[in-house]
């Protein structure tokens, strides 16, 4: 058999069913058969959906994927002000499969797991690597493991251009702010900012997960960049940010938070995005030795340009959580949602 023929043998034998694997909750899930109604419980297993090829298959989403191309056309399983989703709305739908982020509450999957609702609980995402992880498994449950693993060698090959560039150039200080707050160890926005070719200062400064941003940190690290999103696009007030290199000499960068905050595919448009501006000229001429590929929905964006079905202009944030401030330290958990 040629190569391609094992592949293709071994991605149909992956993606057989009955399917068994265990959930974050240590629960056994089976999918008895290649499932056609498929319900995502966060922005990031929709956004993976529609990357491998499976939009079709979903029949509802929560309000926070509405950036997605067509998803307005789903079912809005979301419940009513501050409840993330409505367990009879997600009922009603009769799903083969729910797809359920780490931080779904336990009593939400067991009600939906005593309606007779097959429901895979994901892991915590916590560096680019889950990401891949995550793709491949949903891939796996959908039955669209050649989807999945072309979305996955397209993430790759776009990572592996950004370390060809980075390689050997030196690391600007940079700092993300979002709502007050930042991104240390421990989190997937971390291994961005480091991948694409800089030092993460909250990290440096001994900050771990998500936490409210100390001003005595921005003025003793002095970040070379500031990194924004589009939701919260402007740096914070006070002299701690106004007399920093970053915007003393106007190096602040805004990403779409849906690439920046939650850990899918088009978290690899937020490093090509950040590398290009950490490192312009290295990028270039990185990205212009690199093979292009014709892999996943997002390569219809040239280096690193826009996927065809990123719609912009969503005014939640990426993460997940309404823009109250009260719900705020809720939503910073929403970035492991696969």
């Amino acid at each position: 058999a040629t190569t391609d023929e094992v592949a293709t043998a071994s991605t149909a034998l992956e993606c057989s069913f009955p399917l068994s694997k265990v959930d974050a909750t240590g629960t056994e899930v089976t999918v008895e058969a290649d499932p056609e109604r498929v319900v995502s419980l966060s922005p990031s297993a929709a956004q993976t959906m529609w990357e491998i090829g499976a939009r079709d298959e979903v029949v509802g989403v929560t309000q926070y994927a509405s950036y997605l191309d067509g998803a307005d056309r789903k079912a809005n399983v979301s419940g009513a002000g501050q409840t993330y989703v409505d367990v009879e709305k997600v009922v009603d739908l009769k799903p083969d499969l729910v797809l359920a982020p780490n931080v779904t509450d336990a009593g939400t999957i067991q009600k939906l797991r005593d309606a007779g609702i097959t429901v895979y609980h994901f892991r915590s995402a916590d560096s680019i690597a889950d990401v891949y992880r995550d793709v491949n498994t949903t891939g796996r449950l959908v039955g669209e493991c050649a989807g999945a693993e072309e979305t996955v060698s397209w993430m790759q090959d776009r990572i592996a251009t950004v370390r060809e560039a980075v390689r050997g150039q030196e690391r600007p200080r940079a700092l993300y702010v979002f709502y007050g707050y930042t991104a240390g160890n421990g989190t997937f926005i971390d291994e961005i900012i480091e991948t694409a070719g800089a030092r993460n200062v909250a990290a440096e400064a001994g900050v771990s997960g998500f936490k409210k941003l100390n001003a005595e940190v921005v003025v003793e690290r002095d970040p070379e960049w500031i990194l924004m999103n589009d939701n919260d696009p402007a740096v914070p007030d006070g002299a701690a940010y106004a007399n920093t290199t970053a915007v003393r000499q106007n190096q602040t960068v805004v990403v779409p938070i849906q690439r920046l905050n939650q850990p899918a595919p088009r978290v690899v448009l937020a490093v090509t995005t950040l590398a290009k501006a950490f490192h312009p000229e290295a990028y270039a001429a990185a990205n212009a030795t690199a093979t292009p590929t014709t892999a996943g929905a997002s390569s219809d964006e040239t280096a690193a340009g826009t996927p065809a079905s990123d719609s912009q202009g969503v005014g939640v944030p990426g993460f997940g959580a309404t823009v109250a401030v009260v719900a705020l330290l809720a939503a910073l958990f929403v970035a492991g949602r696969e």
